[in-house]
């Protein structure tokens, strides 16, 4: 499995409708087209052979390789260091109208010769709809264009007229393209992807594709500007707020899980999932952590997103809101599983689609509400008709809050009475009171009060368990959830009450290895499928947040600071942490990211009150 890079070896760039993941050793290893959750152009990144890729390096001797973002930005610089000169790709998608949803794509490769003088060898192999759709390649003098049932895929030079004349591509049997450039000190020529194209392909100027670097430069840093965040890690959130922008579908607002699919949580093993699609949950934990640090039109698209999801009520067995959507708002998720496809280093089945959309998972409707009701708090109300929509929401769970469901973590293996669900649909009548309070809406309050109280009855009575002295998964067990993590954030009970204190110490000494955070015990807690996970690094961030309110500083900002040290060299993480401290999973992981916002956000402030001097 050499072929494959490590999953934490990439970089991401994108248009804010797609993106591109791109290794340390400057290969395009997955890309979707036109959006995030569309079938794969370039997928290596799932099998190395039939996946398809697009490859540049130096063409001759051993090489070393530095990745690194222009600062600021979303443009990707992979850097090749040899003896006989040193090189650059500089990477990025020009972003356009980002209101309007398009087929038309760009992928910039800038080839730059830095010192002495450099060959580089172009490798351009598409394979489209996950390699299922054969194509053919047409060359034109300057450059050519890919074809496949109704797709293309064009690819204009960049260089000068007085250029030599490159020698023409090399097409090989399979119609996949070879090309090189060489370039000495000070040279910058180039290659453009573009999907969808208008016209035939044609030569780019160097002066041209520099005015697309410098645009795509200053829309990142005057969009990164409005970030409102002064604390102590203010590097690793703007990382963080750049990685969550790159992830949202800017049509609709919806943000991304992830923009890959089927990454493993085992290498080897069967936890395999799509992410390219937008989670309620996830929705939810953006507006509340980009509005705290200032991105408010990203907080409101999100909140409009989520506000169409309560209006159109368009869930089935999960109620009037299903647990995801894909990025245009439509659900319509089969999953289904490329057999043809290898894995990542071996890790079968591949699966795209995602067949727990229809789970019923009661949580969501206590995040979608908590995050409604802040960001109504903060000048995005709630229209009228919107608030129709959150009466009628509520309508149907108080009917439902009581009752089995499939939780957070989808599992698959049959619906539990989970405590975190309860939790959050305490907090979803809670959020609608304050909400018509605050307001003065309309609303059955009376109604609403009996069943929040009801549900923080039940849960003291059946979801605290006095032999553990801790708040359980489930019902009836006696196994531990990093779910409930969130417990005090929003507010069911206060993070230094006795009861959520004990819960803590239990989770340290089970859940807890050396600062990381398994969400749950697989083997206590069956979850329906084959084989162990990584630690959650979701869960990790969670921890430090419930740490830090918990008045345990010191230990908070270790463990923030070691988690640091395990995102990747640009500063992205995946889903999970492996035993090896490898990243697994999709990557990199909005809901890591989102966490880590909050989790700064809440130590900072602990900190600053520490050393405030009393008056």
């Amino acid at each position: 499995m050499k072929d494959y890079p490590l999953i934490a070896d990439h970089g991401l760039i994108g248009d804010l409708q797609t993106a591109a993941l791109v290794s340390t050793d400057g290969s395009i290893d997955w890309f979707c087209a036109p959006r995030f959750d569309s079938p794969s152009v370039f997928g290596a990144l799932l099998d190395h052979e039939k996946g398809g890729h697009f490859r540049i390096r130096p063409a001759h001797g051993t090489f070393e390789t530095k990745q690194l973002y222009f600062p600021d930005t979303a443009i990707l610089i992979t850097r090749f260091l040899t003896e006989a000169g040193v090189g650059e790709v500089i990477d990025f998608m020009p972003v356009t109208s980002s209101s309007h949803a398009t087929q038309n794509h760009r992928i910039v490769r800038l080839l730059r010769c830095v010192r002495g003088r450099m060959t580089f060898d172009l490798d351009i192999a598409p394979r489209f709809d996950y390699g299922r759709k054969a194509h053919q390649w047409h060359a034109t003098e300057h450059g050519g264009v890919c074809t496949s049932d109704g797709s293309t895929l064009t690819v204009h030079i960049v260089r000068e007229p007085g250029d030599a004349r490159l020698s023409r591509p090399r097409v090989d049997d399979t119609g996949d393209v070879q090309v090189s450039f060489t370039l000495e000190a000070g040279q910058q020529r180039g290659v453009m992807l573009e999907t969808a194209a208008d016209g035939p392909p044609r030569e780019i100027r160097a002066a041209e594709a520099q005015q697309l670097f410098d645009d795509t430069a200053a829309f990142w840093r005057t969009w990164l500007a409005q970030s409102t965040y002064t604390g102590r890690w203010r590097e690793m959130l703007q990382r963080s707020a750049i990685t969550l922008k790159l992830m949202t579908y800017a049509p609709t607002g919806g943000l991304v899980a992830a923009p890959t699919a089927a990454l493993p949580e085992q290498i080897g093993g069967e936890r395999n999932w799509d992410y390219r699609y937008t989670w309620i949950r996830d929705a939810s934990f953006s507006i509340y952590a980009l509005l705290r640090m200032g991105f408010t039109d990203e907080a409101a698209a999100f909140s409009g997103w989520l506000r169409d999801r309560v209006k159109e009520k368009a869930g089935g067995a999960s109620g009037p809101l299903n647990i995801m959507y894909r990025v245009d708002g439509s659900s319509d998720l089969t999953e289904e599983t490329l057999e043809h496809w290898e894995g990542y280093r071996g890790s079968r089945p591949v699966h795209i689609g995602n067949g727990a959309s229809d789970q019923l998972q009661l949580d969501i409707y206590g995040e979608a509400l908590d995050s409604l009701y802040f960001a109504d708090q903060r000048s995005l109300a709630i229209g009228h008709e919107g608030w129709l929509a959150v009466r009628d929401l509520l309508d149907w769970l108080t009917d439902n809050w009581d009752q089995p469901e499939e939780g957070i973590w989808e599992t698959r293996g049959g619906r539990k009475d989970f405590t975190y669900g309860r939790v959050m649909c305490w907090a979803a009548f809670d959020r609608a009171i304050r909400l018509a309070t605050s307001r003065s809406r309309p609303g059955p309050l009376d109604q609403w009060t009996r069943a929040r109280d009801a549900i923080y009855d039940q849960v003291m009575d059946r979801g605290w368990d006095p032999e553990r002295g801790a708040f359980v998964q489930q019902y009836g067990s006696k196994v531990l959830d990093s779910s409930l993590l969130r417990m005090p954030t929003v507010g069911f009970i206060t993070p230094r009450d006795p009861l959520w204190l004990s819960t803590l110490r239990a989770m340290d000494s089970e859940l807890v290895t050396d600062s990381l955070v398994y969400r749950y015990n697989p083997e206590a807690s069956p979850d329906g499928l084959r084989g162990s996970e990584g630690t959650f690094s979701l869960c990790t961030f969670m921890y430090v947040d419930a740490l830090g309110k918990a008045g345990r500083i010191e230990e908070a900002r270790l463990t923030f600071e070691k988690m640091l040290t395990y995102a990747n060299h640009l500063g992205l993480y995946s889903e999970e942490i492996a035993l090896t401290g490898e990243q697994i999973g999709n990557f990199p992981q909005a809901f890591t990211h989102l966490a880590l916002v909050d989790a700064a956000m809440t130590l900072d402030a602990q900190l600053d009150r520490k050393q405030r001097p009393e008056s």
